[in-house]
């Protein structure tokens, strides 16, 4: 009997892995499933950006501490906050990438999900308006 390689469940890292996937550490290849799923899957995107996010947030804070005027230090914070923003969602697909190829994985999985949708919406409206004569 062959086993569907769909039905087995891919394994998911430890939290020490995690932890060190999300400081950068590659993880063994029998997590690749686990890494294509966090870097292209549904939400990818959001975790990327609460990884970054996550550690400005003591720096935020400790400018709102600085005495003065609460003009001066709402200024500060977003004169860090909103370049580091930009340029976070500006460099995502170069960063996933990154995380991909350190992992021996493709790159072009990256946009494979996209591609696939492109390439759904040109067979409908091929087999919509260039039907055959």
């Amino acid at each position: 009997m062959t086993e569907n390689p769909a039905a087995t469940p891919t394994p998911t890292p430890t939290a020490r892995q995690r932890l060190g996937y999300v400081l950068g550490r590659t993880l063994p290849a029998e997590f690749h499933g686990w890494v294509v799923g966090d870097t292209t899957g549904p939400g990818a995107t959001r975790r990327y950006a609460t990884r970054c996010l996550i550690p400005l947030i003591p720096i935020l804070v400790g400018l709102l501490l600085i005495p003065g005027p609460w003009i001066i230090r709402t200024g500060m914070v977003l004169l860090l906050f909103l370049p580091f923003v930009y340029f976070l969602l500006a460099l995502k697909n170069i960063y996933l990438r990154h995380r991909l190829v350190s992992h021996g994985l493709d790159p072009r999985l990256l946009n494979a999900t996209k591609q696939r949708r492109l390439d759904q919406e040109q067979a409908s409206y091929e087999s919509r308006y260039r039907s055959a004569p």
